[in-house]
């Protein structure tokens, strides 16, 4: 019987709001099980400064430019965390922590991938082992650092006896997919980023109101979509990502071509625009599949856009079943936490957590950086 850790995973998003954190027990192999799932918010402070940073940043020279900013913003999420496993820690013994930190900046192409959170100062604080800087040993062989998660997505898939072969759409900041059940590598499966998930209806909302994000869909709900600048966006987007690989980053989506229009119309059409590109991709992808697929579960925040999901159920093949994976007896909101947890464990265990068919690295790659309290 192989030896089960107890494991934290930390995973802040995209949407810069907050910090989800999972406890799991797993042998890193082959089971898991949840033992606590809960969501820490970001101050107004931190989340300020995030998106401000963020913004600022738009190639690799950028993160020397603003390097003291980078520091500063580190060090602040760094001890946001640390409060958050001290909470956790009062009541659950852990025994290492899974750290994903903060995506600063993303391009897989050119392979930098930079992450706010400092290891050595998370494990200081908590006294406790740390791994983090999960994607820089995928980015050396090779592989685009992203996506990270299908390997605790096929376990999912394992462990809830899910009808294979099957689509797990996670829809954060960026969307992605993992294909379980694909009969075509030995692996069993394959993953990819497909494009935007709630960058850019979440930025729109920021730029154009008070608010953070679009809730249920519900500005989208009642705008109304510019048919003649979404036809326009869907052209230089098909253009410009005739050749992209696998990852995307929050910066290869721009929103200002629905400048000039109204907060509900530009969230409709920006909606929109995000449906049809993740229907088309599942379009895409099912068509090249040898194993079909005939149903797609939803995790992350964007399963809770009613608008979003909606539309995707209607640019879809009316073959598909779209539903949240929530109806399996997953919670949506909390698999990239429990990812991160897991792969900690895969990272002690020297067990790899990204392959040639997730990340495009040269070969199943070992990730993330140990640090030994």
């Amino acid at each position: 019987m192989n030896k089960e850790y107890t494991s934290l995973g930390l995973m802040s998003g995209t949407s810069g709001d907050g910090v989800d954190a999972s406890i799991i027990q797993s042998d890193g192999n082959t089971k898991y099980r949840v033992l606590k799932d809960k969501y820490f918010e970001y101050d107004v402070g931190i989340y300020n400064n995030i998106h401000h940073l963020r913004e600022k940043i738009n190639n690799s020279k950028d993160l020397i430019k603003y390097s003291e900013e980078i520091n500063s913003l580190e060090k602040q999420i760094t001890i946001f965390h640390a409060k958050a496993v001290q909470e956790l820690i009062k009541s659950n013994k852990i025994e290492i922590i899974g750290f994903h930190g903060h995506t600063i900046f993303h391009n897989g192409e050119i392979k930098i991938s930079k992450q706010l959170g400092d290891g050595l100062l998370l494990s200081q604080l908590t006294k406790k082992d740390i791994v983090f800087n999960f994607r820089q040993n995928d980015l050396i062989n090779g592989g685009e650092g992203a996506p990270l998660a299908p390997i605790f997505h096929k376990l999912i898939a394992d462990q809830y006896n899910f009808n294979l072969p099957i689509c797990i759409l996670n829809i954060g900041g960026i969307s992605n997919v993992s294909i379980i059940g694909e009969t075509t590598n030995e692996l069993g499966f394959f993953s990819k980023d497909i494009g935007p998930g709630n960058c850019m209806i979440d930025n729109w909302v920021r730029k154009n109101s008070d608010q953070k994000y679009d809730k249920d869909g519900y500005l989208a709900a009642r705008g109304k979509k510019n048919e003649i600048i979404l036809e326009q966006a869907q052209e230089l987007f098909s253009n410009k990502n005739d050749h992209k690989s696998i990852s995307y980053d929050v910066n290869d989506f721009d929103i200002s071509f629905a400048r000039g229009l109204t907060l509900q119309d530009g969230a409709a059409t920006l909606t929109d625009f995000t449906a049809q590109i993740i229907s088309s991709s599942l379009k895409m992808i099912l068509s090249k599949t040898q194993n079909k697929f005939s149903k797609v579960l939803i995790c992350g925040g964007g399963r809770k856009n009613k608008t979003l999901v909606s539309k995707i159920k209607d640019y879809s093949s009316s073959n598909l079943s779209i539903e949240p994976i929530d109806n399996k007896g997953v919670d949506g909101d909390f698999v990239e936490s429990q990812a991160f947890g897991f792969l900690a464990i895969r990272s002690k265990l020297k067990l790899p957590i990204s392959f040639p068919e997730t990340t495009g690295c040269s070969k199943p790659s070992i990730g993330g950086e140990f640090i030994k309290y």
